[in-house]
């Protein structure tokens, strides 16, 4: 089993220069051979009960106007509803802009291993609610997702 562990975002990752007091950022990391790119199309691949749980909040957030699928443009294999924000051979970051909040999954490569972000700007007290509530499932995904980065 790969040892995930709860880690800081390298100081090398453009989700620094999104960070504002008050913002939610974590981190998590494994040892990892795989690109940035590989890393998201294999971990960012949702397993059966995840992929349930994001049409659970799809259909609840459907009827307050935020944002349920693929925006247009580019949008990373394996990952359908995040739009690329940038790519460079050891980063990559993935996310969107909605009335609620910003958010970006980062993924960085360094000294053998793998380093993904999640960064939240909430907009307003709607935004810091969501936030709190899919919280406990956030980190179920987001660790769940590094451990299938592990090579």
């Amino acid at each position: 089993m790969a040892k995930i562990q709860s880690d800081t975002l390298p100081p090398a990752s453009s989700l620094w220069s999104l960070h504002r007091p008050g913002d939610f950022l974590d981190c998590y990391s494994v040892a990892s051979t795989l690109s940035p790119r590989e890393a998201a199309t294999r971990g960012l691949s949702l397993p059966a009960w995840g992929k349930a749980l994001l049409g659970l909040r799809n259909a609840l957030v459907r009827p307050f106007g935020l944002k349920t699928g693929a925006a247009e443009g580019k949008v990373a294999e394996g990952s359908p509803i995040f739009p690329v924000c940038l790519e460079t051979e050891d980063e990559l970051v993935l996310g969107t802009d909605d009335k609620h909040l910003n958010f970006r999954i980062g993924l960085i490569r360094q000294d053998g291993r793998v380093y993904m972000s999640t960064w939240v700007h909430p907009h307003n007290r709607w935004g810091r609610t969501y936030l709190t509530a899919v919280m406990p499932f956030h980190i179920l995904i987001s660790r769940g997702a590094v451990a299938r980065m592990a090579s």
